[in-house]
């Protein structure tokens, strides 16, 4: 909780001037009013979800698991309430994390770095820990006045008291992670009596130091320091993002409310900022948005609540802070009236691209197929003599039965002369080049499958092939193509 100002470098030797100025410890404030309450509410709804979604069940039948979101490391299954991905659909969280990329260029293009002052979760559990240090050792003038005292015993216990509830905080984040990778319910009770998996506590420990370390005590170093998206969002926004800012054409110049006052009065111009510094000293980085916008600035809007309670209390309009764009600050200093373009080309466009990538996916979610077939040729050797002069190709075949119930398939080949056969050990032939097996539910069935073309090796060609695979209820198919190899290239048949 650490902030630095710079200096002017100086002379070398002792008593020069140094780089940056001493680090200095951020007591944000409590505030209320309406950002606050959205960031209240926000906070409920993200940590409710986060904590409690681990043990929301959802019956899926067929043995397969009740929890309704899961990822299955053991059975290879990625699970979200109705929707299951297998590993071949990793796709999915390509696109989904890409959608959730534009998304987040779309907020900046809209409000800037809203994201950080409301949804990030180092903002999220930084609000969670302040408040706790808040109920236990005062707002911020009460906890500097602890800071400043001798340690003593009252100091001490509740110093103790809130890094302990710090640490129960940061111990169930890092156990409510572990539990969306295995049953909750059954996970909780192993913990508990010591017989989960090393890996789960493992895990736990660490997520428990990060969430303890940054949220407690790097809070805002995160935002400045080491976040990329504060440099990445400075590149991508534009004059017509909303962003917090101090209305300089209303507000200065400042001087106290007695100075101004007197200013009014005198028929001089004076700003209606009272230069009472709520809005640094309510900031969880201790940005003064007066001076403009900066980098440490999250958009959070609390110096806004702040604001708008002191102009209430000096019957000055609200507003002296606010959601501004950089045109209508210019426009307000021109005396111009204020413009507003949320809509415009930029948010139009990632819109459209939202909404493209959405579209395809849960186009291809809705009809994408229940079964699927993967092979592969043997690579050493590619192909076998036999003793008869006939050629053998071997292959391994991947069924994959992605419904609910067990379920019968068949296995042809495509493009081999007459004559040849198919051969997969454990299964039924219904012709030469045609057999049928069963593959259990929510499975994957590997075989071990050899493809034979009679005829002496100097007449036998390499050629493409295709395996079919076919199931017999539905007659829905799935196809993989691939190749015979044979002494002689296709141009010599």
């Amino acid at each position: 909780m650490m902030t630095a100002k710079t200096e002017t470098a100086g002379h070398d030797g002792p008593g020069r001037d140094q780089l940056y100025a001493e680090h200095l410890k951020i007591y944000p404030q409590s505030v209320s009013g309406l950002f606050r309450r959205i960031k209240w509410t926000l906070l409920i709804v993200c940590l409710g979800v986060y904590y409690l979604l681990p043990f929301v069940r959802w019956n899926r039948g067929g043995g397969l698991p009740d929890q309704a979101v899961l990822i299955d490391f053991a059975g290879r299954r990625f699970y979200f309430f109705f929707i299951e991905i297998w590993p071949q659909e990793v796709y999915y969280i390509t696109g989904l994390l890409i959608l959730s990329a534009i998304v987040l260029f779309l907020m900046n293009a809209v409000a800037g770095r809203v994201w950080c002052g409301y949804l990030c979760p180092q903002t999220v559990w930084s609000d969670l820990f302040l408040l706790v240090e808040r109920k236990i050792e005062g707002d911020r003038r009460e906890r500097m006045i602890l800071d400043a005292q001798p340690w003593t015993a009252n100091k001490v216990l509740r110093k103790i008291a809130k890094h302990v509830a710090w640490l129960v905080i940061a111990w169930w984040t890092g156990g409510a992670w572990v539990l969306y990778f295995a049953d909750a319910p059954t996970l909780v009770k192993d913990l508990l009596v010591f017989q989960a998996p090393l890996v789960a506590y493992l895990w736990i420990g660490i997520l428990t130091f990060t969430t303890y370390s940054l949220a407690g005590f790097m809070r805002e170093q995160v935002c400045i320091y080491m976040c990329p998206w504060p440099r990445i969002q400075a590149a991508l926004t534009d004059e017509w993002a909303l962003n917090v800012s101090y209305r300089v054409d209303r507000g200065e110049p400042r001087g106290s409310l007695k100075t101004n006052d007197k200013l009014k009065a005198e028929g001089q111009h004076a700003g209606d900022c009272i230069d009472c510094k709520q809005c640094v000293v309510v900031c969880p980085t201790g940005t003064d948005i007066r001076l403009g916008p900066q980098l440490s600035c999250i958009q959070c809007g609390l110096c806004i609540d702040a604001c708008d309670t002191i102009m209430d209390k000096v019957n000055r309009p609200r507003g002296l802070i606010a959601y501004d764009t950089d045109i209508n600050i210019a426009r307000r200093e021109h005396g111009l009236a204020p413009i507003w373009k949320l809509i415009r080309p930029r948010s139009v466009l990632y819109v459209a691209i939202i909404a493209v990538i959405s579209g395809l996916m849960i186009y291809s979610l809705t009809t994408r197929s229940t079964l699927g077939v993967n092979v592969l040729h043997d690579r050493n050797p590619t192909y076998v003599v036999n003793s008869d002069g006939s050629i053998r190709n071997g292959y391994t075949i991947r069924l994959i039965n992605k419904a609910s119930a067990t379920r019968n398939f068949d296995i042809s080949v495509e493009g081999l002369p007459e004559g040849a056969k198919l051969e997969i050990a454990g299964s039924s032939t219904d012709g030469p080049l045609k057999v049928s097996l069963a593959v259990d539910s929510d499975q994957t069935r590997e075989v071990r499958a050899l493809v034979f073309v009679p005829g002496d090796e100097s007449h036998v060609a390499s050629t493409d092939i295709a395996f079919r695979i076919r199931e017999k209820a539905t007659g829905e198919t799935a196809t993989h193509r691939d190749f015979f190899k044979a002494p002689q290239p296709l141009s010599a048949k």
